[in-house]
């Protein structure tokens, strides 16, 4: 009585098991949400606490950071939210994309933010700073990641394809492997290694290569920005006084290189270099260079004397 009792329990749970393991995960998107996920990569312009547990100066999870920030300090390398974070709210997600380094099982679904404060294209850049997530690595997390997926989906990549095609996928690089790394030369021998023409090629090559293997991953719509004027930023305009605007001019054409280059892969990408795959470019140099002109008009009339 007992045995056959077991022996139809264990039937019965097999039947049940074998059911649920042949069906594939069938992520539901809110309503409003406009892509089903949203997948990050980057320094820490966009970094939302992955550096937190490392062995890093890059870090950002103390006050004054977060001070306008729900919860306070996050790991954010702002006084409140990045522009991902407002670009997640833009598309309709009822949260923030979470960090990596947090993010667990059934949540991948829905995104997650590799990016992490000092970290660049090249391996090397931002070690100066201690460690980090370069992209190579936030590339290979991705990979990680889409093998969890894969789990999920039950092993249909058709249907994880299919899934992916649909997300968001932001790359924002470059900044560091200018300010922590060619234009650093008491730590980087990259400034004597390459001409600035040279070291934009192989670093836009880097990039190519990273960019192709998110594709190769699943990636098929992509934000790709343009670096920003970093030689305006606060710390250059605090030691270079070379001219009246005050702003290292040098870095700001060793970066517009680097831009122009990528513009045009972009365009290559789009032109059948990546079938199916639409990148779109981002001039946050433009941008940039609209704010550091026009401070006034968006309320910032002290924003050069203050960054002193």
């Amino acid at each position: 009585m007992t045995l056959t009792f077991t022996v139809t329990w264990i039937f019965w749970l097999c039947q049940i098991r074998g059911r649920c393991l042949s069906q594939v995960v069938q992520p539901r998107v809110p309503p409003g949400q406009q892509v089903p996920c949203f997948y990050i990569f980057g320094d820490s312009l966009v970094d939302n606490g992955n550096n937190n547990g490392i062995l890093t100066l890059a870090r950002a999870n103390y006050r004054p950071y977060g001070i306008d920030f729900p919860g306070g300090a996050t790991g954010r390398f702002t006084n409140g939210r990045t522009y991902v974070d407002a670009l997640a709210q833009l598309l309709g997600f009822p949260t923030y994309i979470a960090p990596y380094s947090r993010a667990r099982g059934l949540e991948l679904l829905r995104g997650a933010n590799y990016a992490s404060g000092a970290a660049g294209i090249r391996e090397e850049t931002g070690s100066n700073l201690g460690a980090h997530t370069s992209l190579n690595e936030q590339v290979a997390n991705f990979g990680n990641t889409v093998q969890q997926l894969r789990r999920f989906f039950r092993g249909d990549n058709e249907s994880l394809n299919s899934y992916l095609n649909k997300c968001l996928f932001f790359s924002g690089m470059g900044s560091n492997d200018y300010l922590n790394n060619y234009f650093m030369s008491d730590f980087y021998s990259t400034s004597s290694d390459y001409t600035v023409k040279a070291f934009a090629s192989v670093l836009l090559q880097d990039y190519s290569r990273k960019l192709s293997q998110l594709y190769s991953l699943g990636a098929r719509k992509v934000m790709v920005t343009a670096v920003g004027q970093i030689g305006c930023i606060p710390y250059q305009l605090a030691r270079f006084h070379g001219n009246s605007s005050r702003c290292n001019e040098k870095i700001n054409n060793a970066i517009s290189l680097f831009n122009s280059g990528l513009k045009t892969m972009v365009q290559n990408f789009n032109g059948g270099q990546l079938p199916g795959a639409k990148f779109v470019y981002l001039d946050f140099y433009q941008s940039s260079q609209d704010l550091s002109s026009n401070g006034t008009s968006y309320g910032n009339s002290l924003w050069l004397r203050h960054a002193f």
